[in-house]
C-alpha cells in the first residue's frame, strides 16, 4: 500500500503540525504536579547515567585520555542531542505496534506527513529534563574544563548539539523504518537508538579500534559529543577521529538524513495494510 497522504499546502501543513504539537503540549501542561514529577523523574535518570561514570573515573585518573570535567561535557552534549531526539522522534521506535494494530493506516489518509504524525503521537515533555541537565552539565563542565572561547568554538557549541540531535532523530527514524520489514522490531530498533545513545555519551576512544570505526562511519555516533569535545577543548584525537572530525556532525547528519529519507520511503511503499 502505498503512502495515500492527500496533497496539502505547504502553509496548511505547517498549520496542522503546530496545531498537533500544541496540543500535545497543552495537554501535558495543564496536569502541572504529573509534569513536574515527571521531569524530576527524567533528572534523576540521568543524574544515574552520569554517576556510572563517576564512579569509573574514582578509581583512575583519566577514561579514554579524558579527565572527569572532559567526559562530563562529552555526556552532556551527548544528553542533550539525544533528549531533543528522544522527545521528537522518541514514538517512532514504536511504530510496530502502529502497523500490527492497523492504526497507521488511519495516518496514511490524513494531510499531514506521516512522519510528523507519528513523531507528535506522543511528544512528552518529560523528556525535557535530559534537555535540561544537558545543558547544565555541558556548561559547567566546560567551565571546570578550561574552556576557552572563540568565535569558531562558540558556533560549534551551538551547532554540535542541534546536528547531534539531527543524527540521533535520523537513526530514530531509520530504526523505525527497518520496521516496515520486521514482526516486531523495536527491541532491534532500541539498538540502535538507546544503544546509540550510550556510545555517544562516552569518551569514543574507550572502544576498540573495529567498534570505534563502526560508531563512527556506519552509525555515527561518536560525532554526536565525543568529537565535538574534541575540537572545543582543543585535545588531540585517537586513530580515526582526529580532532577535525568535531565540525563534521553537520554534514553527516545531512547525509544521515538523506538516507534516513529514503529508508522510510522505501517502507511506506512496502506496507500493504494490516489486512484488517
Amino acid at each position: 500500500m502505498a503512502e495515500r497522504t492527500p496533497s496539502a499546502r505547504p502553509g496548511s501543513t505547517l498549520r496542522m503540525v503546530a496545531t498537533l504539537y500544541g496540543s500535545r503540549i497543552r495537554s501535558q501542561a495543564s496536569f502541572r504536579t504529573s509534569f513536574l514529577m515527571d521531569l524530576l523523574g527524567q533528572v534523576l535518570i540521568v543524574g544515574t547515567e552520569f554517576l556510572e561514570l563517576w564512579v569509573i573515573l574514582s578509581q583512575v585518573d583519566v577514561l579514554g585520555g579524558m579527565t572527569l570535567p572532559q567526559v562530563a561535557v562529552v555526556y552532556g552534549l551527548g544528553a542533550l542531542a539525544f533528549g531533543i531526539a528522544d522527545m521528537l522522534f522518541g514514538e517512532i521506535d514504536g511504530l510496530s505496534t502502529a502497523i500490527r494494530s492497523g492504526t497507521l493506516e488511519t495516518l496514511m489518509i490524513r494531510p499531514v506527513p506521516m512522519l510528523l504524525q507519528i513523531s507528535s503521537l506522543d511528544l512528552s515533555l518529560r523528556r525535557l529534563g535530559r534537555i535540561v541537565v544537558g545543558i547544565a552539565m555541558t556548561v559547567t563542565a566546560l567551565a571546570i574544563a578550561g574552556f576557552s572561547p572563540t568565535p569558531q568554538t562558540l558556533a560549534l557549541l551551538v551547532i554540535a548539539p542541534l546536528a547531534g540531535a539531527a543524527i540521533m532523530g535520523a537513526l530514530f527514524t531509520m530504526a523505525g523504518a527497518m520496521q516496515f520489514w520486521l514482526v516486531d522490531g523495536r527491541e532491534f530498533a532500541n539498538a540502535f537508538t538507546y544503544g546509540g545513545n550510550y556510545v555517544a555519551t562516552n569518551p569514543g576512544a574507550v572502544f576498540p579500534l573495529p567498534l570505534r570505526a563502526f560508531f563512527t562511519f556506519v552509525i555515527p555516533t561518536t560525532l554526536v559529543a565525543y568529537t565535538p569535545t574534541l575540537a572545543l577543548l582543543d585535545l588531540p584525537g585517537p586513530p580515526l577521529l582526529p580532532q577535525w572530525t568535531g565540525w563534521l556532525g553537520l554534514p553527516v547528519a545531512v547525509l544521515t538524513w538523506i538516507l534516513a529519507a529514503l529508508l522510510w520511503r522505501a517502507g511506506v511503499r512496502r506496507y500493504t495494510g494490516a489486512g484488517g
